[in-house]
């Protein structure tokens, strides 16, 4: 259940907002300019690559880390390969999570090893093998950490993480929080353009800043539903099970990591596909128990004290108005004709970086309202 009411009231947002998400997404702007600076006093600017990389690797725990390598495959994907590094082990906890290099990694390969803890030995280890290997090492870690003080200087380069203008909000969801995501990605997307995978010069990184700056504004909680895009999306989506239907490359993995968050953050489930690929691996939802009219009980039995049944609702993400051929047509015709609501997100004009990150703002922000309403009405 979702208390509505909660949307409009900033003072009671921020009293229920114990962890600090709001500021998080507000901060995300800052983060990504402190981020920059941070690349660029490391060095980066500096870089001169003999060439670009065979393969990227990336590694990293956390919903974080998950995000910032699928955000790389999508931007860097078509220049070079890039293979996220899966850790294994018996629990999610620091010390017990082990990484390892694919056989094929080598001197000709670049590891990016992301987190926002710092404290995991065996990325530490995975460093260590990837030097022994050849492999050139970057990370992006918090400045006073373990890691940091494994890699720093001949094993590889260590850009601090990009810490909150005004103090880190609570650990446990700091890895799902949205400034966590632009304090991580930030530096590699500098890194990624100096040895020429993506392009994001400092002025595109600037540009990003300023739409996460923009985005924020519209999405704050002083802003009313009425006129708030993602306080808008966090109603729609009450009692619902969202279907995120993606369409364009950098949309892809916004609506993964905005599925991803809000099971973090707000206990809530969520199904990502990728169009016209959803249509039919979501198809059997819209027409099953989650469709809006399925109710195999008795019409007539007292429901009073129940709560209601969870029906699926269509979110349609598109990273940028597309001409010719688009599934967004028939994803429409398909939910509307199992009378299946629609929401629909697409970004203003602007470059590809400046699409995605507003794209992630708005659903960032959507994720952090549902999961403050939902945590007060319970």
């Amino acid at each position: 259940m979702l208390d509505e009411s909660l949307l409009d009231a900033p003072e009671a947002l921020a009293r229920a907002d114990r962890r600090g998400l709001l500021r998080g997404a507000a901060e995300a702007g800052a983060r990504v300019r402190t981020a920059a600076r941070h690349a660029a006093e490391a060095g980066i600017a500096a870089l001169n690559p003999e060439g670009r990389p065979r393969a990227v690797l990336v590694a990293g725990s956390g919903t974080a880390a998950s995000g910032v390598a699928d955000l790389i495959t999508a931007l860097a994907g078509a220049s070079a390969p890039v293979t996220r590094i899966h850790p294994t082990g018996v629990a999610p906890a620091a010390g017990a999570m082990r990484w390892t290099l694919p056989g094929w990694a080598g001197s000709v390969d670049l590891l990016l090893i992301v987190t926002a803890d710092g404290s995991e030995p065996g990325l530490s280890l995975l460093a260590e093998q990837a030097y022994r290997r050849g492999c050139s090492v970057v990370a992006v870690a918090p400045r006073q950490s373990p890691l940091r003080e494994a890699i720093d200087g001949a094993h590889g380069l260590v850009v601090p993480m990009a810490s909150a203008p005004h103090g880190e909000y609570d650990v446990e969801t700091s890895a799902a929080g949205p400034g966590t995501l632009w304090a991580l990605f930030t530096p590699l997307l500098a890194l990624l353009d100096r040895v020429g995978l993506v392009t994001a010069p400092a002025e595109a990184l600037q540009g990003v800043a300023d739409r996460l700056d923009r985005t924020a504004e519209r999405c704050g909680p002083a802003i009313a539903t009425y006129s708030n895009p993602a306080k808008t999306l966090a109603a729609e989506l009450a009692d619902s099970l969202p279907l995120i239907w993606t369409e364009g490359e950098a949309a892809a993995p916004v609506g993964r990591r905005f599925a991803a968050v809000l099971a973090e953050l707000s206990g809530r489930p969520a199904l990502a596909a990728e169009l016209p690929e959803a249509l039919p691996a979501h198809g059997a939802l819209l027409a099953g128990t989650f469709a809006a009219g399925a109710d195999p009980d008795d019409f007539f039995r007292d429901r009073v004290d129940e709560p209601e049944p969870l029906h699926a609702r269509v979110v349609l993400l598109r990273d940028r108005p597309t001409g010719g051929l688009s599934a967004g047509p028939a994803a429409r015709e398909l939910a509307l004709g199992h009378d299946t609501a629609i929401s629909e997100l697409e970004p203003d004009e602007g470059t590809d970086l400046e699409a995605l990150a507003e794209l992630l703002a708005v659903t960032d922000f959507a994720a952090v309202y549902l999961a403050l309403a939902s945590a007060a009405r319970a």
